[in-house]
């Protein structure tokens, strides 16, 4: 016969766990791999291992979302025709991009490399399932835009996870997310939040591709105190 426990004491698997030291060298670290996370668009062609994109998109899935609804929809996209599409899509959008721009600002804008989807050896898209029932709607009725600013974070997520092993992550926005939807055949409830360009950097620098060509600075005047 099992001895009885003593009342109020609670069993070993219900007392937390303490959390890791997170100590200053850790913090130190930290800062870099925040510094060091950058868009990457000069890929090289060295595969990526299966096992490590796994670990990596099993990394974002650990972050927050609303009303712990975890709607994000990871695409491993393999497929040459389906990448070949999204390519001439980029390419359609970025020209008529371009059309938005005059003189100087043109000529730069012309100049810049902004994707990486020849090079790069994995495409990576990531979706927002809008008609998903997990969480049961918590923390949505007045701000339902935070189903996708969950998706949000776990890209963010993936992206320093990636750079902490050394791999590079490029996020390709100009890009019809309705003609992905389509091309990927995904389902109608399905919004495109990121299209993802991983593989390890051609090049590396700690900052901004954008910066480092004289496109934009970086500003330090966005905090407000009130």
């Amino acid at each position: 016969m099992c001895p009885s426990r003593p009342s109020g004491l609670a069993s070993m698997s219900q007392i937390p766990s303490p959390s890791p030291p997170f100590n200053a060298e850790f913090r130190e670290g930290l800062a870099e791999l925040f510094k060091w996370r950058r868009d990457v668009r000069r890929f090289r062609r060295d595969p990526l291992d299966e096992d490590l994109l796994d670990r990596l998109i099993a990394l974002a899935r650990l972050s927050p979302s609303v009303g712990f609804s975890q709607p994000w929809r990871f695409v491993k996209v393999r497929d040459p025709a389906r990448r070949e599409a999204v390519r001439q899509n980029f390419q359609a959008c970025n020209q008529a991009a371009l059309g938005d721009y005059q003189g100087e600002r043109a000529r730069l804008y012309a100049e810049l490399k902004l994707a990486g989807l020849t090079e790069a050896p994995v495409h990576l898209a990531v979706f927002c399932d809008e008609g998903t029932e997990t969480g049961n709607g918590l923390g949505r009725k007045t701000m339902p835009e935070t189903l996708r600013y969950s998706v949000v974070t776990a890209v963010h997520g993936l992206w320093l996870a990636a750079r902490a092993w050394g791999i590079g992550v490029g996020w390709v926005s100009i890009l019809e997310p309705e003609a992905i939807k389509d091309i990927l055949r995904v389902p109608e409830t399905w919004s495109l939040i990121a299209y993802l360009c991983i593989g390890y950097p051609e090049e590396e620098h700690s900052d901004p591709e954008l910066e480092r060509h004289g496109w934009e600075a970086r500003r330090d005047d966005d905090v407000l105190i009130r």
